[in-house]
């Protein structure tokens, strides 16, 4: 049997009577930049979340680096974030001239720790601190309530990552309405995946909304008028339009996702792999379903030997990879991030992965423990 660690095609199989019929809209209509679709997107996703405002950008990038533009985040700020996430959270950060201040993970939940973050403010580099970017890595929400109340000590920014959390809840209420601003991703393999590149910023917050949609297209408030300087980042109407259909059927994602960890959580238990957990009042999106193990590596190749797909989000801590080695500011160890990224693997999660495969997976990962003489 093959199953694959993702599987975007098949998110698009599942529902693609309605998706062909809303890109035959789209060509039908002659519009194809900012128009009803975009629009219609903007206001349910604003909804879903819980939101007052949502702004529809590029990708996932550009939606942290506008979210942190409107936050008036420019050159001599210090942004606090994390090391253990896609490249992507430092390169956002970088393309405003702020500098990017790394702290550590918790390393159960593989989100930002409260304390390392503290204990980096307590002894900040030379610059303003300015901005705080979380992310809910995995699908798993941060502490939200203790970093909103850091960041008021220090009258800064929270900026929400939740590339990876659609769906996801805290006390209740849904990632993306903790911060002043949150960015989310619409790439393919995400919770909720357009059919290509796509982001969001979302506030309740109506100055920091204007000034996003400022951003997004040349600081126009009337067309080739700019009144103040913006770039270029527009969610299309292709993408909006199947946006449409797939927020339909994020709900149903999200429970079948956790009904697929509760069987892996089942089937693995015996080993000696240390399986995801949820913090109280979390709600867990499974994004990715992570499990840890000292023999990472020979597991992963055998599950590959198997026909099963792995991935290791992120083999190499931002830190440590050449492009930012002794580059970022870095003022707390980073231990927890640097030993995870030695031991994580992301087992195949996908809300069309069938209980066969989830089953199969599982045999073969318990054949491994066997082979090598672990429980």
């Amino acid at each position: 049997m093959n199953v694959p660690q993702c599987n975007p095609k098949a998110g698009y199989q599942a529902h693609q009577a309605e998706i062909d019929a809303a890109i035959k809209r789209v060509l039908d209509s002659g519009w194809y930049i900012l128009g009803k679709e975009v629009e219609t997107f903007e206001k349910a996703f604003a909804s879903y979340i819980g939101v007052s405002h949502a702004v529809g950008v590029g990708n996932g990038t550009d939606a942290l680096e506008l979210a942190l533009r409107a936050c008036g985040v420019g050159p001599g700020d210090l942004v606090f974030t994390v090391s253990h996430s896609a490249v992507a959270t430092v390169a956002a950060i970088e393309l405003t001239g702020a500098t990017p201040v790394l702290v550590d993970i918790d390393p159960n939940s593989y989100t930002m720790d409260p304390k390392s973050l503290a204990a980096a403010l307590a002894r900040p580099p030379q610059g303003n601190p300015k901005a705080i970017i979380p992310v809910h890595l995995y699908g798993h929400p941060t502490d939200m309530p203790v970093i909103v109340e850091i960041a008021r000590h220090h009258k800064m920014h929270v900026i929400e990552d939740c590339a990876q959390s659609h769906g996801a809840t805290l006390n209740g209420k849904k990632t993306g309405v903790w911060g002043h601003l949150a960015a989310f991703s619409f790439y393919p393999t995400k919770n909720l995946g357009a059919l290509g590149d796509g982001g969001m910023v979302v506030t309740s917050n109506p100055s920091l909304a204007e000034q996003v949609r400022l951003l997004q297209q040349y600081g126009w408030r009337q067309r080739y008028i700019s009144d103040m300087p913006g770039g270029n980042s527009r969610l299309d109407e292709m993408q909006a339009a199947i946006l449409n259909v797939k927020l339909n059927y994020l709900t149903a994602d999200t429970t079948r996702r956790n009904d697929i960890a509760v069987m892996y959580d089942n089937l693995l238990r015996n080993t000696d792999l240390d399986l995801p957990t949820t913090t109280a009042g979390a709600a867990h999106a499974y994004h990715q379903y992570v499990v840890r193990s000292r023999t990472r590596d020979a597991l992963a190749e055998h599950l590959k030997q198997q026909g099963v797909g792995t991935a290791i989000h992120y083999p190499v801590p931002v830190h440590m990879q050449p492009a930012y080695q002794n580059r970022l500011a870095q003022v707390v160890p980073l231990s927890n991030t640097e030993q995870a990224a030695k031991e994580i693997c992301s087992l195949p999660m996908f809300p069309q992965l069938s209980e066969a495969q989830v089953q199969y997976v599982c045999e073969v990962a318990n054949q491994f423990r066997h082979q090598a003489g672990l429980r």
